[in-house]
């Protein structure tokens, strides 16, 4: 990978002597790993056991959680908040786990929608819940730093899974929780 950057660099123009770009190539193929981590990383393995049984049948909500993502279309990023609401079945599963599910898939290049419907159906599936729902609102750096230049512009996506498709009332709820701000 860092034979590519070398030449990505070179082609716009650039000197790879110069001190400043260096290690440049260097850098960015380690970067570029890192941002895309989460091709090496499998569900059961971050899941790691995490779940466990519970009474509780009330609706369980993650808010903002932190994402950061590259378009599949630019290679550029798109940074925003996760929110994963489910309803549990006799299970639930780590706090923390909601997070790093957000993470494997936000750390591949994707698109929003595609990374909103694969977040709901993992943790649909993992859990075993009632119902999934996923929000995700991000601000896409290719429609910030070229094309349209739109710098407040924010994309929204849902996935509603199981209860929270089938009943108007789960769904409501899960906005109104969404609502209540700390």
């Amino acid at each position: 990978m860092e034979q590519h950057w070398a030449k990505i660099i070179e082609a716009i123009g650039e000197d790879l002597q110069r001190p400043g770009l260096a290690d440049t190539p260097k850098r960015a193929a380690k970067a570029f790993e890192f941002l895309t981590r989460g091709y090496g990383q499998a569900v059961e393995d971050v899941v790691n056991e995490a779940l466990f049984p519970s009474d509780s049948s009330e609706m369980i909500l993650v808010q903002d959680v932190e994402l950061y993502s590259l378009c599949e279309h630019h290679l550029l990023p798109f940074i925003g908040k996760c929110h994963v609401a489910y309803i549990p079945t006799g299970k639930v599963i780590g706090l923390s786990k909601v997070a790093r599910l957000v993470d494997v898939f936000a750390r591949r290049l994707q698109i929003q929608e595609a990374l909103t419907t694969q977040i709901a159906e993992t943790i649909m599936e993992v859990t075993e819940a009632e119902g999934v729902g996923v929000i995700i609102e991000a601000q896409h750096m290719c429609m910030m730093m070229r094309g349209v230049e739109k710098q407040n512009s924010v994309m929204k996506t849902s996935a509603m899974l199981g209860t929270f498709r089938s009943s108007q009332k789960t769904r409501d709820e899960f906005l109104s929780l969404l609502q209540m701000r700390p």
